[in-house]
């Protein structure tokens, strides 16, 4: 059995890796791509406002598997009140990051985004 959380554990090491890993590609991928777009269009406006959509998209995809990673490596431990609590307190600060992160990049409250999109002539449009 403890082979299995040993196994478990590297596996949400691996999983934090590739959270972070996806962060900082998508810091450069938005970057590259504002560069682009600014030098490109001579327009920087919205090059700048796509920049934050894909930094912000970049961040809420690491932020997620950061989470899986915690609960992973919280499950895996021995749980006392303490582990659980700090679990608890951590997946509150992302889960509240990330959801800031989403309404920033839609532009709009969760629960508003299908009046949004009626209102922009469809479904799936960003």
């Amino acid at each position: 059995m403890t082979e299995v959380h040993a196994s478990v554990d590297q596996l949400a090491r691996l999983l934090e890796l590739v959270g972070v890993a996806i962060i900082i590609g998508g810091i450069v991928v938005a970057a590259v791509l504002f560069a682009y777009s600014g030098l490109t269009t001579r327009d920087w406006r919205p090059a700048y406002e796509e920049c934050r959509s894909n930094l912000g998209r970049g961040i809420l995809l690491g932020l997620e598997l950061l989470v899986g990673a915690d609960i992973i490596s919280t499950i895996t431990a021995p749980l006392t009140v303490q582990s659980v609590g700090l679990l608890g307190l951590v997946v509150i600060i992302r889960t509240f990051l990330s959801f800031s992160l989403e309404t920033e990049i839609e532009g709009c409250w969760p629960w508003r985004r299908a009046a949004k999109e009626a209102r922009s002539g469809g479904a799936g449009q960003r």
